[in-house]
């Protein structure tokens, strides 16, 4: 199966509108939008934004895209989208053990790409084109001014202005998406190399935010193009699952995650939970396999400990800042937080999911934390998502156990 990077290059500096990456247009801002239709698409691998800025950062995250730092080098106003690119395409590479076969450079600046068009340049390229881009038709009369001698037709002449059935179709650039044969892109260090094939796309959609004006446009037209666009797909990526080979520990949260979220009250005021013994089948081959463990919950409830104790696992509860507590976890056990999986349901997990390498989210979870998963269970909470969590892991040794 062919590795298919979509890169997304998001400054956080802009002259012309300031901190425009994360203005929002519709409901949602530009760099959110973006990440979204790359995760809807049915031929990308994954999605990285490559920024220098937290914020953009932060929000990219929370879509569900990989974020990669920007040196300071190549986060200036005369850097290139190439350079960006070429950059997080080689970190994927190294942090993942993968090596890239299509990458696909994605502008955020342009609000109304659409997940047909990211995999029409994806799929030219797997085709067999070099690149690929995605292009509007343009019916349009250009001019260019010359100095003294005035302005001159730059597609037609001021002679002959032929109708627009009698001219040839001209295509204009949309700025939207390109996709690049990676290897290509490696040695000429540019977007456009080989046989370019041209994705058409529908021009009423065509819009790049340059300026504040862009940006109102934008904004006014959201509803239009918008709709009833779900805010976040499905599932992110579905066929890129962790293996043994990315995870050097497995974290869990409580209540949501290992139950169905659900408390019962006995009259002595006394909680009572439901869990799911393939849970308990998942966490002790895990445990087997010489995976390190953590329960970590917000609730100091003696039933917590218990299951704890029951799955033989350590167990932090009654934490407020789950984040801290996790970062010291993997201090204390040498293990670096991008090779940990996290699993949560709700808010109170998303900063320990922008802490890990690994942050997944059970079926039943908040709608934001889905959002922000890498990877996200077909079951629910407490029926028997953890098992399924092990078993991307563990494979074959799973069954075995």
């Amino acid at each position: 199966m062919s590795t298919v990077l979509a890169v997304i290059p998001a400054r956080g500096g802009s002259k012309g509108v300031p901190g425009k990456n994360l203005a929002p247009v519709g409901d949602a801002p530009l760099i959110t939008r973006a990440v979204r239709e790359c995760r809807a698409t049915r031929l990308l691998t994954s999605v990285v934004v490559s920024t220098d800025d937290p914020g953009i950062a932060a929000s990219a995250h929370a879509a569900g895209a990989e974020v990669i730092e920007r040196p300071t080098e190549i986060s200036n106003d005369t850097a290139t989208s190439e350079a960006a690119v070429l950059h997080a395409m080689g970190v994927y590479e190294e942090r993942h053990g993968v090596t890239v076969d299509v990458v696909l450079l994605v502008q955020c600046t342009s609000p109304f790409l659409t997940r047909e068009e990211l995999d029409g340049v994806a799929a030219a390229v797997l085709d067999g084109a070099d690149s690929a881009l995605t292009v509007a038709a343009f019916h349009g009369y250009i001019w260019r001014e010359a100095g003294h001698t005035g302005g001159h037709g730059v597609n037609h002449d001021k002679a002959y202005r032929p109708r627009r059935q009698d001219r040839p179709q001209d295509l204009l650039e949309t700025g939207a998406a390109y996709a690049m044969r990676a290897e290509g892109f490696r040695e000429e260090r540019h977007r456009f190399f080989g046989r370019t094939e041209l994705v058409r796309t529908d021009p009423a959609r065509v819009l790049e935010i340059d300026d504040p004006h862009d940006l109102a446009r934008a904004r006014a037209l959201a509803p239009l193009f918008d709709g009833g666009k779900a805010a976040f797909p499905a599932a992110p990526f579905p066929d890129y699952l962790p293996t043994r080979a990315d995870i050097d520990a497995v974290v869990l949260d409580f209540d949501g995650t290992q139950t169905d979220d659900r408390v019962l009250v006995d009259s002595e005021g006394r909680e009572l939970v439901a869990v799911h013994r393939g849970d308990g089948l998942g966490i002790a081959a895990l445990r087997r396999a010489g995976l390190p463990l953590l329960i970590l919950s917000t609730e100091e409830n003696p039933v917590v400990a218990a299951r704890a104790r029951k799955l033989r696992i350590p167990v932090l509860h009654g934490i407020d800042r789950k984040d801290l507590a996790l970062k010291q976890w993997c201090e204390e056990q040498g293990i670096a937080p991008e090779r940990v999986l996290y699993a949560g349901n709700d808010v109170n997990d998303l900063p320990c999911f922008d802490l890990v390498g690994w942050p997944v989210a059970v079926a039943s979870a908040h709608d934001v934390v889905r959002g922000a998963a890498r990877a996200v269970t077909s079951a629910p909470g407490g029926a028997g998502a953890i098992r399924e969590i092990a078993s991307w892991i563990l494979g074959k040794e799973l069954t075995a156990s």
